[in-house]
């Protein structure tokens, strides 16, 4: 059953969480806003400014329904009326619909466009000086949905998908899950305090990579007494989150924050500078080994999200009832394959998820980061990446997903466009609540996270009433 909650307007939640903590498993800044304010000067003391919007931005359009933006233009506060507008219609940024030029005048313009199909309208609009050259910094966009519950995936799973992952479970299941954990004293000079334990620790694999972690928990809890959360990041070459981890303790649960590439914690900044380097071993990762299933960079990836998974499981302190897997872009890709790949995972927070319907060309769309599938000179898409990339795609585990979930989804995110994430969010099988954005990139900002905290919550008291209930129905 899938939730949506109306348009985008939920409520900002007060601060659970710092906002450094969100930023260390999403580093990255956001794409043009909807609405957004670009400055540029025209000439000298002379700024020019743009403003793009979407009638009713928030509300879901049906296949065909004309949409309406506006186009605002200002120079030093007073309406443009010279230059011009250069707009593009597309579905999610894919290919043009429509593209035109209209000339300033010094009143608002309004653009209408549709889609006749499943996805987001998306309008990009450059104003131009007189003499048709850009004016850096003075462009803008905007998209609204049109009936996005109907788009799916671009390609089935493989029929030997199941089998492909039972199989990789199964090699890691044969290795003991061995772990080493380091007592934390201090972080960032300051001594851990607040009745928290933190470990920096390293859980063995069936590759030469461990998981690789800061792991916390509140000290003196009962056996059996605590949720768990699993914190996972973002595309990039960084240490685990400490204070993330801290974070999840603090509100007491099992609280584990795991680098993405089981390397050393709390190292350098050029330690992990040099790793993605030219000469480093993590260099273009995401597409390492995409020739070959077997070898394919995110395989390792994504079964420490299992063996990270056993290590909170086997500790005496779980309650057996919450097992929660959360993270943005990458990270959110990574909480969608944990639901999948693992029953035992019960909630999943995928922010803006990457890693969605890679083949996504194949029905004329955008497909999401890290754009997996090369194009050949012919425009197809590389055979033989494409078939591997079936078995690494996020869509798929979606499928095979039964936990609930909360998915935030921006509306003019380039990097993991909004179409690629519906796709896999339409194949979810378990309660889903979807944060709609239509003014927002690429990005976690504070009220995405302390939404995403506030669903956990929830699903945490749901899973303990439901159990209070099977206790008091046991003869």
């Amino acid at each position: 059953m899938t939730i949506l909650r109306p348009d985008s307007s939920f409520p900002r939640f007060g601060g659970l969480f710092l906002a450094a903590a969100a930023l260390a498993l999403f580093p990255w800044t956001t794409d043009a806003q909807q609405g957004q304010v670009a400055d540029s000067t025209l000439s000298d003391d002379e700024k020019v400014s743009v403003e793009l919007a979407a009638a009713n931005p928030a509300a879901k359009r049906a296949i065909g329904e004309a949409t309406a933006f506006t186009i605002a233009v200002s120079q030093g506060g007073q309406p443009l009326d010279v230059g011009s507008v250069n707009y593009t219609l597309s579905d999610d940024g894919y290919a043009p619909i429509e593209q035109e030029t209209l000339a300033l005048t010094g009143k608002p313009l309004t653009i209408t466009g549709k889609l006749e199909r499943p996805g987001f309208l998306r309008c990009e609009v450059q104003v131009t000086q007189p003499d048709g050259r850009p004016i850096d910094g003075a462009k803008a966009i905007a998209a609204v949905a049109v009936a996005p519950e109907e788009i799916s995936p671009s390609r089935e799973a493989p029929v030997d998908f199941d089998a492909f992952w039972s199989e990789q479970k199964q090699r890691l299941a044969a290795v003991p899950v061995e772990s080493e954990l380091v007592r934390v004293q201090k972080v960032a000079d300051r001594l851990v305090e607040g009745g928290v334990e933190l470990y920096d620790i390293k859980v063995r694999t069936e590759t030469e990579w461990p998981v690789s972690g800061y792991f916390a928990r509140p000290r003196k809890a009962e056996p059996k007494s605590l949720p768990a959360v699993l914190w996972v990041h973002g595309a990039g070459v960084r240490s685990s989150s400490a204070t993330k981890a801290i974070s999840g303790a603090r509100e007491g649960y099992l609280s584990l924050d795991i680098n993405a590439h089981g390397i050393e914690n709390g190292q350098p900044e050029a330690y992990y500078r040099l790793l993605e380097s030219d000469e480093g071993r993590l260099r273009d990762y995401r597409y390492q080994g995409r020739e070959n299933r077997d070898g394919m960079y995110f395989r390792g990836m994504f079964t420490r999200l299992v063996r990270a998974i056993d290590f909170l499981t086997a500790q005496p302190e779980w309650d057996g009832r919450v097992m929660a897997v959360i993270g943005h872009s990458q990270g959110g890709a990574q909480a969608l394959v944990a639901g999948g790949l693992d029953d035992r995972v019960t909630f999943i927070g995928a922010g803006v998820p990457a890693m969605c319907d890679h083949t996504g060309m194949l029905r004329r769309r955008i497909a999401g980061w890290p754009k997996l599938v090369p194009l050949l000179p012919d425009g197809k898409p590389d055979p033989t990446v494409a078939e591997v990339s079936r078995y690494f795609d996020a869509v798929n585990f979606a499928a095979r997903c039964h936990a609930d979930a909360i998915v935030s989804v921006g509306f003019v995110d380039r990097t993991c466009p909004p179409t690629s994430c519906y796709a896999a969010i339409n194949q979810l099988k378990g309660e889903v609540e979807v944060l709609n954005e239509p003014t927002m990139g690429h990005a976690a900002p504070r009220e995405i996270v302390d939404a995403f905290w506030e669903a956990l919550e929830r699903h945490t008291e749901k899973r303990r009433a439901s159990a209070s209930e099977d206790l008091a129905d046991a003869p």
